[in-house]
């Protein structure tokens, strides 16, 4: 666990970097700077082109850290790699053709109350496009174990360039649409930053030339394709449609709700630039020792970070809420209902890995697709009746569905489950503790409120953590730290 503990805590300091340049975007810059209106639309556009890239990058992504260390010679990686160039732009040109054919569609949908969306509906198609071929190269720099500058470029840099943007909208340097066209030119650029990076790593041989066994790479990557369509389409399915079904800045409120449950998902992101590759490479060599103990260890700690990240949200969201405007307020039960789902995320560990890096991936693409369907329909039916609560509550219910279903899986076909004493005790301190602090308050500002319960929580959690000996991991960081001191 050495080199996956070193890059998964830089990869996680830096994430929590950008969460926080994050944070300050999404509840203060986005909410004081542009008016909510544009703000869902700048929510939208996002969450529409991330539903559109999965489809553009055609699962190479994924098929490199799969395939690369299974090639011995360099000639043959050179091809792999000229593959996975090669298909995003392969199937941005049949997407692109699609698009154009059905423009005068896409315009009519957006005829009515949200018709702000109208002009910017290429913009879709171009940040799509640009985080497709980020994928591709920050893929290119994982597979020789480099993912902290990828990390950094991910969670970052585009923040850090969108609050430059805010600012000169504040300013009055630009105008709102000029900001929205900047926005669209950051991920471009970061793209390209990106890919000049992976080619100092590995220079590309442009060569028209593909793997020997082209099939079974290509069966993967359509099978990944769909089934990272299944997981994005889950993400991001509920904020298209609250904008079909309700006015367009429920879907900025919805997402600062999303984005305040999403720092749990931090320590996952982090952990799995590094673990993905590990276990596609455990799963080449058949390792089933090292793969188990993997496993178990990756949702240990996944589970022991992301639980305390857990708490301080929900003992601290009414403290949050008070510190943006009156119009973005929330009903707790969203934000609660989301944080479970991160909170399971995390609980799964490497699942993910060892599933799409395995030969049982066709089982989760099936139960994915069933699962989309599922949402699709819950979200048909709740978003009408209850609004931004149902929408909620359909990706909880789908979510929980699909996460259980891909504990099953690898318990059914590898005989191993990510579970242990630790994670019961774990799991019974984050209710307790969640429960035990949400009504404690104090007269003060909120953020000085903020700051005591995480400080009172904190050391408490990490405490008890520490004494019961949960995870060899977590405590030789703790020592370390406490060397420091």
């Amino acid at each position: 666990m050495g080199i996956i503990i070193n890059q998964s805590f830089k990869n996680m300091v830096t994430t929590y970097i950008g969460f926080g340049v994050g944070a300050v975007n999404t509840l203060f810059l986005f909410t004081y700077f542009l008016e909510k209106e544009y703000y869902g639309l700048v929510s939208f556009l996002l969450s529409a082109s991330n539903l559109i890239w999965p489809f553009l990058v055609f699962g190479v992504h994924s098929t490199l850290i799969k395939f690369f260390t299974s090639y011995k010679t360099r000639g043959e990686q050179d091809r792999l790699l000229n593959f996975v160039l090669y298909a995003p732009a392969i199937a941005a040109i049949i997407l692109g053709v699609i698009g154009v054919i059905g423009y005068d569609y896409l315009l009519n949908y957006f005829e009515g109350e949200n018709n702000l969306v109208r002009p910017y509906i290429w913009l879709i198609f171009l940040i799509a496009l640009a985080t497709a071929y980020f994928e591709v190269f920050f893929s290119w720099s994982k597979i020789y174990y480099k993912s902290v500058f990828g990390n950094l470029m991910k969670e970052v840099f585009h923040r850090i360039c969108i609050s430059l943007l805010l600012f000169a909208v504040f300013f009055k340097f630009i105008n709102v649409e000029v900001f929205i066209y900047g926005m669209a030119g950051v991920y471009v650029f970061r793209t390209l930053v990106m890919a000049a990076y992976a080619f100092s790593l590995h220079p590309p041989k442009f060569k028209f030339e593909f793997p020997k066994n082209l099939s079974p790479v290509l069966k993967y990557s359509a099978l990944i394709l769909l089934a990272a369509s299944v997981a994005t389409v889950l993400l991001d399915l509920d904020k298209v449609m609250i904008e079909h079904y309700l006015p367009i800045e429920n879907v900025a409120i919805y997402g600062i709700a999303v984005y305040i449950a999403t720092v749990i998902s931090v320590p996952q992101k982090a952990m799995h630039q590094i673990t993905n590759p590990l276990t596609a490479e455990m799963l080449n060599k058949k390792d089933k020792v090292g793969l188990r103990d993997l496993y178990v260890k990756s949702s240990l700690n996944l589970l022991i970070v992301s639980g305390l990240i857990f708490i301080w949200i929900i003992t601290n969201v009414n403290e949050l809420y008070e510190l943006i405007p009156d119009e973005y307020s929330i009903s707790i039960f969203v934000v609660l209902l989301i944080s479970m789902v991160k909170l399971y995320d995390n609980l799964l560990g490497n699942n993910n890995s060892i599933l799409f890096n395995s030969d049982y991936y066709r089982i989760v693409l099936a139960v994915g697709v069933i699962l989309v369907i599922v949402a699709f329909v819950l979200n048909l039916l709740l978003i009408p009746q209850f609004g931004i609560e149902g929408a909620a509550a359909a990706s909880f219910i789908a979510f929980f569905l699909y996460n259980t279903s891909k504990v099953y899986i690898v318990l059914k076909k590898f005989k191993i489950q990510p579970f242990t004493t630790g994670t019961v005790i774990v799991m019974l301190l984050t209710i307790l503790f969640s429960a035990g602090f949400y009504f404690w308050d104090f007269p003060f500002h909120p953020i000085l409120n903020i700051a005591i319960k995480a400080i009172i929580t904190g050391l408490l959690y990490i405490f008890i953590i520490y004494r019961l000996h949960i995870s060899e991991d977590v405590n030789s960081i703790l020592k370390y730290v406490l060397k420091g001191f």
